[in-house]
């Protein structure tokens, strides 16, 4: 699902941010990326989402290399990634409804395919009671599991998540852990990053660890 092999990342102010990393991590994995602050945690997510591009190295998702992609492939591998900020990003002039069904709308899909996939995904996180709230009338715990539905709606191979809980206290930040595993189960492969090490501890699943741009562990939790 992902490959890297002997990948860096060098910004062009000099900056080393990953260095000769090489990992595997395969389809249906549910996976945690751990580190000190500026290990190189986002870059990594940001490589995979074709946000940076590596220095040197070779990197394969989804079985694609990204070194031999052409551009008007790119935005077409994005759309079986789904992503998961800290901050859920939602647009708060629109619906839960809306801002879940959009990733559909963007893409074309017909009235139906959005309608039937926006509502499984607000029922998968707990949410169709309210998919006419605006987001600013849910609770933050709320708001981020629109995020997910929306990440998610219309059916990415792959979930990145980069820091989701680090707004949230330790109960709703074990709630959405265990929503992210009952994605998982239905055969999503994730990558979380997150500096909750008690969190990760407890959910045992595989953890890397960067330190200074490299991974040092791949030790499972």
């Amino acid at each position: 699902m992902i490959k890297f092999n002997n990948v860096s990342m060098k910004y062009k102010n000099g900056h080393e941010a990953l260095r000769h990393i090489t990992l595997h991590i395969v389809k249906g994995e549910m996976v945690f990326l751990t580190g000190h602050s500026g290990a190189g945690k986002s870059t990594l997510l940001k490589l995979i989402m074709l946000l940076e591009s590596a220095t040197r190295g070779q990197i394969t998702v989804t079985g694609k290399r990204f070194d031999r992609l052409a551009k008007w492939q790119i935005p077409y591998l994005r759309r079986s990634i789904g992503v998961i900020f800290q901050d859920p990003q939602l647009l708060l002039e629109h619906t839960v409804y809306e801002n879940v069904a959009l990733p559909l709308i963007v893409s074309g899909a017909s009235f139906k395919e959005i309608d039937r996939n926006t509502r499984v995904a607000l029922d998968m996180v707990g949410l169709l009671g309210k998919e006419k709230h605006y987001p600013l009338a849910l609770s933050c715990g709320e708001q981020q599991r629109v995020a997910i539905a929306r990440a998610v709606v219309n059916r990415p191979a792959l979930l990145l998540a980069d820091e989701p809980t680090g707004n949230l206290d330790p109960q709703l930040s074990g709630e959405i852990m265990r929503l992210f595993e009952k994605l998982n189960q239905a055969d999503t492969t994730m990558l979380i990053a997150s500096h909750d090490l008690a969190l990760i501890a407890s959910m045992q699943h595989r953890v890397l660890t960067l330190k200074r741009g490299m991974l040092v562990n791949k030790d499972e939790s």
